[in-house]
């Protein structure tokens, strides 16, 4: 199978990050040398994808320490544990701005703290502090990668039991937004559950939505099933109800940004239309995301906060130019609406009902709502 994309590259305590604004037509890594660096690249949607930037914050986090280790006089921070303490905790609630609503950011940040807390309770040796914490940063986004492969499993093979019975072919799945290596440090959520039906011979078609208007399905998803030579369809987001009628598709695996305690989801927009329309034509549909992304603090998808983007990002579209008088590729970015609308709803999000779904995925396990219930016990797989 071809190598999947890199949304994260590291070198000693160089970070550079794929510029996702610019693909699928233009693949650009882009250095990334402080935490406001990261904060914006995290903003803007350099980066995306709730483990990806978690990953990206934390490690942003373990190289800024890195780099205060080796001044020489140290900053005056590390004269004690309340010092550092009053440093670290603003840079941390920093970035934990950058994207409210993917719970995996909050949890990166607040497991920074506690590990903070924790290392002040026993020792006054700052530097060692500091040391630990850098390990922690790190660690956060070595630890992406294993368990979405282990979710991938779950998830792929609770899928093939479930609908191979009654259909002894090869799945079609249909997944919205980008869930694969991009959105993580490797391999993917929902997307990861898709690679790996691929991998075991279990899988016919990948069918996938443009999920406008920043098109993270015809852009960045497009762009991981070719790189992966993974069999796929493309469709708009207004196709999904006319693909259920005429198409053979057996699960609908989407990722989340934060899972309520009841197991109500916010994922990418356009996530809801898909599980209704997946009710109504009794389509399995499958939520796949790490224990990070489930916040036990949030009864339910009520208190979810949901993110504002810019309108100006809901009319315009960035491409290629085609054709190019000098033959290289150049990208345009164009306004495809009236200048003069007088509103514009661009939320980034939507909360999907317990209710309606059918399975939620982590890298412990599936859980599955118990006869009757209209919502998830989630504490065997959290």
């Amino acid at each position: 199978m071809a190598a999947a994309l890199i949304s994260i590259r590291t070198e000693g305590d160089k970070i550079e990050i794929v510029n996702q604004l610019l693909l699928p037509h233009i693949t650009e890594y882009i250095p990334i040398d402080s935490v406001e660096e990261a904060h914006d690249a995290i903003k803007t949607m350099k980066i995306r994808g709730a483990p990806a930037i978690a990953s990206l914050a934390s490690l942003s986090f373990s190289q800024c320490f890195t780099r205060a280790l080796r001044q020489n006089p140290l900053p005056d921070y590390f004269a004690s544990p309340e010092a550092l303490k009053a440093h670290v905790q603003p840079i941390l609630d920093y970035l934990y701005t950058a994207r409210p609503t993917a719970v995996n950011l909050g949890n990166a940040t607040r497991r920074l703290t506690k590990k903070l807390e924790d290392l002040s309770a026993v020792t006054q040796d700052t530097r060692a502090i500091v040391k630990d914490l850098i390990v922690e940063g790190k660690l956060i986004a070595d630890e992406d990668v294993g368990r979405n492969k282990a979710m991938a499993k779950w998830g792929g093979d609770w899928l093939i039991n479930r609908v191979q019975p009654s259909s002894p072919k090869t799945l079609n799945v249909l997944t919205v937004c980008n869930t694969g290596s991009l959105a993580t440090s490797g391999y993917g959520t929902a997307l990861g559950l898709i690679t790996y039906l691929h991998e075991v011979g279990q899988l016919d078609k990948a069918y996938f939505t443009q999920t406008t208007p920043y098109h993270q399905g015809s852009r960045l998803t497009a762009l991981e099933l070719k790189t992966l030579q993974i069999p796929n369809v493309m469709i708009c987001d207004t196709m999904v109800g006319s693909l259920f009628q005429h198409y053979p598709i057996h699960a609908v695996a989407v990722g989340a940004d934060r899972i309520a305690k009841n197991g109500d989801t916010a994922n990418k927009i356009g996530t809801y239309n898909a599980a209704v329309l997946a009710a109504r034509h009794n389509i399995p549909f499958i939520v796949v995301a790490p224990i990070s992304t489930v916040d036990l603090d949030t009864e339910s998808g009520a208190q979810i906060p949901i993110e504002q983007r810019p309108p100006l990002e809901a009319c315009l579209v960035r491409g290629v130019v085609y054709p190019s008088e000098n033959g290289k590729v150049e990208q345009a970015q164009v306004m495809i609406t009236p200048t003069d609308l007088e509103g514009i709803y661009n939320p980034s999000f939507d909360v999907t009902p317990a209710d309606l779904i059918t399975a939620i995925v982590t890298e412990k396990g599936v859980a599955v709502k118990k006869e009757g219930e209209k919502t998830f016990d989630l504490t065997p797989i959290v």
